[in-house]
């Protein structure tokens, strides 16, 4: 992400304001826009503009984009997007004028990137994608730091079981089942953790 304008982006936000409608839905409208200018006018590349009742989890998985920003939706919409992303995270943005901060941390929490209460301007789009795709790394960094610790103790839950199991059968030492998992790792060209669950998954067919 060496120019983070080149990044493909999709917007879920209000196109235009139906017939008729009042003013709170023609600021919104309003609001779609400028931000969509503020966007191209920074020379960010938007994919596509998606109204909030579109088939969103079928748009982006069509689209593939780099980042999605929500504007100023529901939570039906905003959720919809966090859905579509679990299996492929990529960074959330969701502007919006709802100063409520329940809602903030329940956005937080679900994998959205930035949220930005107020004051959208074109000056503010580039700093604040910016902060977006910054979070969005270091959030993936620890998702993934998080993943690896988890795995390890798993793996050495296993590998202590399966020593155990050789301890109480052969008699031996803890150093010398330990020497044994070893060995057949080495025979078999297999991590220590899969030799100790190969022999777990063993012994539990023959109880």
């Amino acid at each position: 992400m060496n120019d983070s304008r080149q990044l493909k982006i999709v917007v879920v936000n209000s196109l235009v304001a139906p017939a008729g409608a009042g003013p709170a839905l023609q600021a919104q409208a309003e609001r779609a826009r400028a931000l969509r200018i503020g966007l191209l006018e920074n020379g960010y590349n938007i994919l596509a503009a998606l109204p909030p009742d579109a088939d969103l989890a079928e748009q982006i998985a069509q689209l593939q984009p780099d980042v999605i920003i929500v504007d100023e939706q529901s939570d039906a919409a905003l959720k919809k997007v966090v859905d579509a992303t679990v299996n492929a995270p990529r960074p959330i943005v969701c502007f919006t004028q709802d100063k409520d901060r329940q809602k903030m941390h329940a956005a937080i929490e679900a994998g959205v990137s930035a949220y930005v209460v107020e004051g959208l301007s074109a000056e503010r789009v580039m700093a604040v994608m910016d902060v977006a795709l910054a979070r969005f790394e270091v959030d993936q960094k620890l998702r993934h730091e998080l993943s690896e610790t988890k795995l390890k103790l798993a793996e050495r839950k296993v590998i202590e079981r399966a020593k155990g199991l050789l301890m109480e059968r052969h008699h031996c030492t803890e150093d010398e089942a330990y020497r044994r998992l070893r060995r057949l790792a080495m025979d078999k060209n297999l991590k220590l953790s899969e030799v100790a669950q190969r022999m777990l998954d063993v012994a539990d067919l023959l109880l």
